[in-house]
């Protein structure tokens, strides 16, 4: 009975992985295809230099500096310069914050300090440019504090938005805002302090993915097995901090299968706002067991999650599930054919 049991399980074992089509790899090589960039720029497009500057503050002070705006389009372009401020809105809908420009708090008076210099080298708040195809013009800007700031950050953005032609009479409106950040930091007390909550891992991610039907490219909400993992990152201070998170996806045995880029997984928590870390390892097999380890680092905080995962395609569980129901009813039959032969042989 022993003989026969062993082979039945070897037919079972091999029956699940040929009707699965299971196939488990003894290494993984990736290959990334690049894509560049080639013809002209068409209609609209501006850029603007640096993306973000940081400034030491204190009261009473002027603080001058530049930035560029090019017009990188095929046409003549007129923008405007302004400031706005730089936060966090919450929203009960979704349970998020969203960056918004509209919402004052006192990490945000740096908006109504800053003021930009017109072509005719007045000081301002919105004034206006123009740039030629491929010409990069030159904005400087003013920072005057008061006698009295707040302790910790300031943060706006000086925005360049571009104008519609007033003689345009199409009805089109083809308008760009890029923004350069401001990060300002006062001489005074600086607090630094994060709170790390909902660290999770998962098996499964919900996202928008494109897929091909009928011939187009659409875009549909989709269910897929990547192991991912999240956490939410709240700055309770008064000064803002960096936040990365590390997701390291390693074989059973050993051998690391992914961790996170160094540039990846990487946000800027500014005060007040709680935002979300995420990342996700894309190429994940069908099949395999993982440890996983999630480590979140925000402000003078570390915290790391770990788990083990066991990923197993849908159609092997329902194989094994028919296999071993067919096993355990051929183990009693077994058992009771055993018996019977026993109480034949008593009598």
């Amino acid at each position: 009975m022993k003989k026969t049991f062993t082979k039945f399980a070897v037919v079972v074992v091999l029956g699940m992985l040929i009707l699965s089509g299971i196939v488990i790899p003894v290494g993984l090589t990736y290959a990334e295809e690049d894509e560049g960039t080639g013809g002209d720029t068409i209609g609209t497009s501006i850029s603007i230099s640096p993306v973000s500057k940081v400034l030491q503050l204190s009261a009473n002070s002027t603080y001058d500096d530049v930035l560029s705006v090019t017009n990188d389009g095929s046409e003549k372009i007129r923008f405007e310069v302004y400031a706005a401020p730089y936060s966090y809105v919450y929203s009960e809908e979704n349970d998020t914050y969203t960056l918004g420009f509209s919402k004052e708090s006192d990490y945000t008076q740096i908006a109504r300090w800053i003021s930009i210099k017109d072509r005719n080298e007045n000081y301002t708040t919105k004034p206006i440019f123009t740039a030629e195809p491929g010409e990069t013009v030159e904005v400087s800007y003013r920072v005057t504090t008061p006698s009295s700031i707040p302790d910790g950050g300031q943060y706006a953005v000086l925005f360049a938005h571009t104008l519609s032609d007033p003689s345009d009479t199409s009805g089109i409106k083809t308008e760009a805002s890029p923004g350069m950040v401001i990060y300002g930091r006062s001489d005074g007390e600086t607090i630094i302090a994060s709170e790390i909550s909902n660290m999770q891992i998962n098996q499964t991610i919900t996202r928008d993915t494109e897929v091909e039907e009928n011939g187009q490219t659409v875009t549909k909400e989709m269910t897929l097995n990547n192991i991912n993992a999240s956490a939410k990152v709240k700055n309770t201070g008064n000064l803002d901090f960096n936040a990365h998170g590390v997701l390291r996806v390693e074989g059973i045995l050993g051998g690391t299968y992914y961790e996170t880029p160094e540039n990846e997984s990487r946000i800027s928590v500014i005060p007040e706002a709680e935002l979300t870390l995420s990342d996700e390892w894309e190429e994940t097999p069908g099949f395999g067991l993982y440890r996983v380890t999630w480590t979140v680092t925000a402000g003078d905080k570390t915290e790391t999650n770990e788990m083990v995962l066991c990923l197993i395609p849908p159609s092997v569980i329902i194989i094994s599930i028919i296999l071993l129901t067919i096993i355990i009813v051929w183990i009693i039959m077994a058992v009771r054919r055993r018996r019977e032969r026993r109480s034949r042989f008593a009598v």
